[in-house]
């Protein structure tokens, strides 16, 4: 199947550039000029990349990466301006999976497109289909919010227990701060949003876990935050 890019990026040369060049190459290329008509092209057909500029006039590309990964397992590639490496650290947190340097050359935003794309879970290339998870014996649907165990036994979840698994299954193997996880959730980071994301971890791992205590997912990483360990082979 052929992959599907959108290029978002309000400046016109550069977008049709990108899009010409990649489409070139043999990808299948939409283009947007800010957040808002990214999102609806997002929300009416299933894309394989994003390619998001973080200073975009309006809405900024993290917000729009960062709604993005909340509903997607898609290949992310921010675009930031030279030196601005607080952009790439927080975009690298937030669930890119790799950032290209502005200005650039096309072959370089071909290299880096080939090895995200490598990356990207088959299941998001089952275009039209619901958005499933496997880890371990669970499976995890997106679309229906629900999360099945052995046998397709449902696992009673609360739906903030859901929110916060999905944040942790669309960034799995990646080390997440508590605001980081807050702010994908939608929290104001405070001691009291922390608190209420640790609270959510406990149960989640009362409900995925076989021993709570000896977690094989969602493990602590103490001082910094959480990582959800997906072994290889599961996340399709």
């Amino acid at each position: 199947m052929k992959a599907r890019i959108i290029v978002v990026e309000d400046e016109p040369d550069l977008r049709e550039a990108v899009a010409e060049y990649l489409g070139a190459s043999g990808y299948d290329v939409a283009t947007a000029e800010n957040a808002a008509a990214a999102r609806s092209l997002l929300e009416a057909q299933p894309f394989h990349l994003a390619i998001l500029d973080i200073a975009m006039p309006g809405e900024d590309g993290l917000s729009l990466g960062r709604w993005l990964r909340s509903k997607t397992q898609i290949g992310i590639i921010y675009a930031t301006a030279a030196g601005t490496a607080l952009d790439r650290i927080v975009g690298l947190e937030l669930g890119a999976d790799d950032y290209i340097v502005k200005p650039y050359e096309l072959r370089e935003v071909l290299a880096r497109v080939r090895s995200v794309l490598r990356r990207v879970p088959a299941s998001v290339f089952a275009a039209g289909t619901r958005r499933f998870m496997n880890f371990g014996s669970f499976q995890a649907d997106f679309d229906g919010r629900l999360v099945t165990g052995a046998n397709g036994a449902v696992i009673e979840m609360a739906k903030s227990e859901f929110d916060v698994l999905e944040v942790f299954l669309t960034r799995a193997n990646r080390l997440l701060t508590r605001a980081a996880i807050s702010e994908a959730i939608g929290f104001v980071e405070d001691p009291e949003s922390s608190r209420a994301v640790d609270i959510r971890i406990m149960r989640l791992r009362k409900k995925i876990e076989a021993d709570p205590a000896n977690p094989k997912f969602l493990r602590t990483v103490r001082g910094e935050g959480y990582i959800f360990s997906l072994p290889a082979g599961d996340g399709n």
